[in-house]
């Protein structure tokens, strides 16, 4: 079944995520850069909802650009990306994705976390109490409530995603794309978000060099290198293939040390 097919489908549906329909689909998706060409080579892939799927591959492998394709930032030279059944129109906001950057620095630029966790709800529409309540929330459930009040360029690198991630939550997207969200956290906070995520009812794609996060929280990977999807499965048996990892810049995680390959 092809992306025309799978929205064919899910167009019969008032709702995608709740009837079990393809949450995201790339069909063939190719871009390239003006002096890098084929950063995506044919990218063909399909998360239903509730998946988490991992993204792995060395530096350079295509990781970043995927997720700016698929939330529309990038216009992909040829291919198409199917959000819920419906394409993505690149520069057309979709509030059912939201990206948390690899770089907090990127996100954040309200001059206190409170404002800059309220702002993307603020542009849904909501009013100042239902703003004030998922706020209020998304801050306590990720354990920075006590940052509210703080400017985010005050804050060390760990605190700033954290923040930047609050953002996105708060949004309430039903698919979220994190983009290294382990980097920079000490033990406690990447702790905390493990189990934060491991509650989350999102479609999560992430992507990540973090393969002991990505062996907890995700059931599937795909292993990505040169713009091209190498391999994709479970995350046990991917990453638990040493000269696979190693073919593509990798280590097998200490966690399958142990662990025969497949």
């Amino acid at each position: 079944m092809d992306c025309a097919d799978i929205a064919f489908v899910v167009a019969k549906f008032s709702d995608a995520q709740t009837h079990g329909e393809t949450a995201l689909c790339l069909d063939k998706v190719v871009f390239a850069y003006p002096d890098v060409p084929r950063v995506l080579n044919e990218i063909t892939l399909r998360i239903q909802p509730g998946e988490r799927l991992g993204v792995i591959g060395p530096n350079g492998a295509g990781k970043t650009t995927l997720f700016l394709t698929i939330c529309g930032v990038l216009r992909p030279n040829s291919g198409g990306v199917r959000l819920f059944g419906k394409a993505v129109i690149p520069g057309k906001f979709r509030p059912e994705v939201g990206l948390v950057f690899q770089n907090p620095n990127d996100q954040l630029f309200s001059p206190s976390v409170w404002d800059d966790v309220a702002f993307g709800v603020e542009n849904l529409g909501y009013g100042e109490a239902e703003v004030a309540e998922r706020v209020s929330q998304t801050l306590t459930e990720l354990g920075i409530l006590e940052y509210r009040d703080r400017p985010p360029h005050h804050l060390s690198g760990g605190q700033k995603r954290m923040v930047a991630i609050a953002g996105v939550l708060a949004m309430q997207p039903q698919l979220i794309l994190y983009d290294e969200p382990s980097a920079n956290l000490d033990l406690r906070s990447r702790r905390r978000l493990i189990e934060f995520l491991n509650q989350s009812p999102q479609t999560l794609l992430i992507a990540s060099h973090d393969l002991e996060l990505i062996l907890e929280l995700c059931d599937r990977v795909v292993l990505l290198d040169q713009g091209a999807i190498i391999a994709d499965g479970p995350p046990i048996e991917i990453m638990g293939d040493r000269p696979l990892m190693e073919a593509h810049g990798l280590e097998k995680p200490s966690a399958l040390l142990s662990h025969p390959p497949g």
